[in-house]
């Protein structure tokens, strides 16, 4: 619309000339090149004039900021106590991880209810009146470091921080414990392992089962020249952790002429050239699972380590960083191949930590 369209009764020349008016509009002249927009005038809110709304305004921030604390320690407690793989149902989404819902709920009640005190505190309790402040040069001189300064603390007066104790505090205790919420989901780079790295179900006395029969293994179960894959007895599939320790405590099992046997220690602990090794490579820990008769070799699929079985499973070839550990083993009275201890040095990749 043009001013052309305008009533001649609108326009700003038209108007009121009385600048302290309600809508009063100024017009652009040279010692004022900005005109007045005719805003109305100030108004007081309730908090200002009423000391009673203004506490209730006070202790409904205090909430807010309660309210987001709790939801921390909310957060805090459903992330120790929920089980990972619990759900629930809940409508309209469906069955969702308990866990993760309440995680959810949580950060964002404590997220919301901080920025909602903050507004609150804002719009209610602090200051709005409108301050004018003329444009300056860009420069850091005294005059305008001090007038900073004043107004600085004319905010932090106006903000009622230090008179209103009960916002103050409760602000800082939820800020200050918002942030453990990101210190527990650092738990999920541990635990720290600790010594279960060194240490696998083999002990003095386990059997050693054959992995695909299930069975015990006699001397006699083993031709020379064969491979068997074992694992500890009492360590079954259908068990929680077999994963775990299998990946740890997996066995093969190899027979050779004892005087095929270059190393003495291996020679020792073996029984009647019947050797038990690792399956687990030391480069990144894949199972072996390749073996050459003739050199008594066995190759890892993955990166091509190889281990030669009649010398200490020392590594002739690839990146693989030390031999594979052995296992001691013996004949118990009823003549089953028996473990006599655990590995004397962990098992699988190199990088672990092997102190």
């Amino acid at each position: 619309m043009s001013s052309q369209d305008i009533p001649e009764e609108n326009l700003p020349a038209a108007q009121d000339a009385d600048e302290h008016a309600p809508g009063t509009v100024a017009l652009a002249d040279e010692t004022n090149p900005f005109a007045d927009p005719g805003l109305p005038p100030h108004e007081h809110r309730i908090q200002d004039i009423d000391e009673r709304a203004a506490r209730r305004s006070e202790r409904t921030v205090a909430f807010l900021f309660t309210l987001s604390m709790l939801a921390t320690a909310g957060f805090i407690a459903s992330y120790v106590t929920i089980p990972s793989d619990k759900s629930i149902y809940v409508f309209p989404i469906g069955h969702v991880s308990a866990m993760n819902f309440a995680l959810g709920l949580t950060l964002g009640v404590a997220l919301f209810t901080i920025g909602a005190g903050a507004v609150h505190w804002a719009r209610t309790l602090m200051s709005d009146v409108e301050i004018i402040d003329e444009r300056h040069p860009i420069t850091a001189e005294p005059e305008v470091r001090a007038k900073v300064l004043a107004d600085f603390k004319q905010g932090a007066k106006e903000s009622a921080l230090g008179r209103r104790k009960l916002i103050r505090n409760t602000m800082f205790g939820a800020l200050a414990l918002f942030p453990l919420s990101g210190v527990v989901l650092l738990r999920d780079l541990g635990p720290l392992p600790g010594t279960k790295l060194r240490h696998t179900l083999w002990s003095k006395g386990k059997l050693l089962v054959n992995m695909n029969t299930n069975e015990p293994l006699r001397p006699s179960d083993v031709a020379v020249g064969s491979l068997t894959f074992a694992k500890p007895e009492g360590l079954e599939e259908h068990d929680e952790d077999f994963q775990k320790e299998i990946a740890k405590a997996a066995l093969m099992i190899v027979r050779l002429q004892p005087e095929n046997i270059k190393d003495k220690q291996e020679l020792e602990w073996s029984h009647e050239g019947i050797v038990a090794y690792s399956k687990i490579c030391t480069h990144v820990g894949c199972p072996i699972s390749l073996y050459e008769q003739q050199t008594h070799h066995v190759l890892c699929p993955c990166h091509q380590s190889t281990f030669d079985l009649s010398d200490g499973a020392r590594v002739i070839f690839g990146p693989a960083g030390h031999a594979l550990p052995q296992l001691r083993i013996g004949v118990n009275d009823e003549g089953y191949l028996e473990a006599l201890g655990d590995f004397e040095e962990p098992v699988g990749p190199a990088f672990w930590e092997r102190g």
